[in-house]
C-alpha cells in the first residue's frame, strides 16, 4: 500500500474495545502475565536482587502493559521518558504510548496529522529518537481486535434490536376507541393514554373503551440471546482460545484440559515480553545509564505452593533435616530462636520462677 493510514480502524477498535465481555478475556489473559514473578540475572542464570529491583517500579508495569496491548491492537511504538534518579536508583520518569493514529509503522514514520501521508513524517527509526522509542508487535500486524470486530459489531446490533423488540413488544399496545367527534376530546384522550404510566388512572369521555393489547411473541430469546452468547463464545474463543475460563464448564476433565491451554497462552505472551525486554529495552537502558551490562530478564517459574502444601513442605523439611531458623525469621517475621538458645532461655525462667533459699511460699 502507498498510503497505509489506520485511523478508520483504530476508531472501529475503540468500539471493540467497549466490549465487556472482550474486556473481561483481554484483562484475564493480560493479568495472568502482569502477575507473574521475574528476576534479572547473568549470564549463568544467578540472580541479582539489587538489579531486579530496578524493574519492580511503576514505569516497567505500564510497559509490559502497553506491549501486551499491542497482541490486541496492533504494532504500538512505546516511548521511554528522561532518566531520572530516585533513592539513588535510575528510573524512566514515564513510559508513554504514541497515539497510534499518529504512527505509520510500514515506513517507520510519526505523523503531526493522523490523515498525512508518510512522505511528511519523522523518521522514528534511523533518528535520535530511536534510542528512546520501542516497536512492540511486527510492523504489518493490525492485532486480534480486527477478528473480534466481526463479532463485537453483530453483537452491538442484537442488543440495540433486541430493546427495539422490548419497546415494541415489551409493553402492551393500548388503544383505545371513542364516539365522540370532538377534536378536544381526542386530544385528552391521547394525552390521558401517553400519560399511562404506573399507577394512572384516565377519565374518558362516554362512549370510550380502553383495550390493551397483550403480545404474543415469546422467541426474542432464541433470537436475541443465543446470538449474543454464541459472540461471546467466539470471543473467549479468540482471545483466550478456551470458553471454560470465562462461562460455564461441563465437567472437571474438560475444565483441565481448557486450563492447560490457557497456560500455553500465558506462556507465549511472557515469551513475547521477555524477548522485548531482552532485545530492545534493556541494550537502550544500558545506553542510558543502567548498570545491566552482562545480564538479563527471566520469569521466575518456581513452583508457587498452597498454604498446605507449604506447611506440608516445611514440615518435611524439619523432619528430615536441620533447618536455619534464620529462614522462618525472614519469611514469617517472626523472632524465633535457636535450640539450644531455647534450652537456655528456658532455665532461666525457671530460675526466675524459683523461690529464694529460706523463703517458703506459704510463710
Amino acid at each position: 500500500m502507498d498510503s497505509p493510514n489506520r485511523t478508520r480502524l483504530l476508531n472501529i477498535y475503540t468500539d471493540v474495545d467497549a466490549d465487556l465481555h472482550l474486556t473481561g478475556c483481554v484483562q484475564q489473559r493480560m493479568g495472568f502475565v502482569l502477575n507473574k514473578s521475574f528476576r534479572i540475572c547473568d549470564a549463568k542464570g544467578n540472580e541479582k536482587p539489587e538489579l531486579t529491583e530496578l524493574f519492580e517500579v511503576p514505569w516497567f508495569k505500564r510497559f509490559m502493559e502497553l506491549s501486551l496491548q499491542s497482541i490486541f491492537y496492533g504494532h504500538s511504538l512505546i516511548e521511554l521518558g528522561k532518566v531520572a534518579e530516585t533513592e539513588g536508583k535510575l528510573s524512566y520518569s514515564y513510559v508513554n504510548l504514541i497515539p497510534r493514529t499518529h504512527v505509520i509503522p510500514e515506513y517507520g514514520v510519526i505523523v503531526t496529522h493522523e490523515n498525512d501521508t508518510w512522505q511528511t513524517g519523522y523518521d522514528y527509526r534511523h533518528s535520535d529518537m530511536a534510542e528512546w522509542c520501542i516497536e512492540a508487535g511486527g510492523t504489518h500486524d493490525l492485532g486480534l481486535y480486527l477478528k473480534c470486530a466481526q463479532q463485537t459489531i453483530p453483537k452491538k446490533n442484537m442488543c440495540a434490536f433486541w430493546d427495539m423488540f422490548g419497546e415494541v413488544f415489551g409493553m402492551p399496545l393500548r388503544v383505545a376507541t371513542t364516539t365522540s367527534r370532538d377534536p378536544k376530546e381526542y386530544d385528552r384522550i391521547e394525552r390521558m393514554l401517553r400519560d399511562m404510566g404506573a399507577a394512572a388512572y384516565g377519565l374518558f369521555p362516554e362512549g370510550t373503551t380502553v383495550d390493551l393489547k397483550e403480545s404474543t411473541r415469546a422467541d426474542a430469546f432464541n433470537v436475541y440471546d443465543k446470538r449474543i452468547d454464541r459472540c461471546n463464545s467466539e470471543l473467549s474463543k479468540g482471545i483466550l482460545t478456551v470458553t471454560m475460563t470465562m462461562e460455564d464448564g461441563a465437567s472437571l476433565s474438560q475444565s483441565q484440559v481448557h486450563r492447560q491451554m490457557l497456560e500455553n497462552l500465558i506462556q507465549k505472551d511472557a515469551d513475547f515480553i521477555r524477548d522485548l525486554v531482552n532485545w530492545q529495552l534493556i541494550p537502550r537502558m544500558i545506553r542510558h545509564g543502567f548498570p545491566l551490562k552482562g545480564f538479563r530478564f527471566s520469569w521466575d517459574e518456581s513452583v508457587d505452593y498452597t498454604p498446605e502444601q507449604q506447611v506440608a513442605y516445611e514440615r518435611m523439611l524439619l523432619e528430615r533435616y536441620e533447618v536455619d531458623p534464620q529462614y522462618f525469621i525472614e519469611k514469617y517475621n517472626m523472632p524465633l530462636v535457636k535450640g539450644k538458645e531455647r534450652e537456655t532461655a528456658q532455665r532461666e525462667k525457671q530460675k526466675l520462677a524459683r523461690p529464694k533459699e529460706g523463703h517458703a511460699f506459704f510463710d
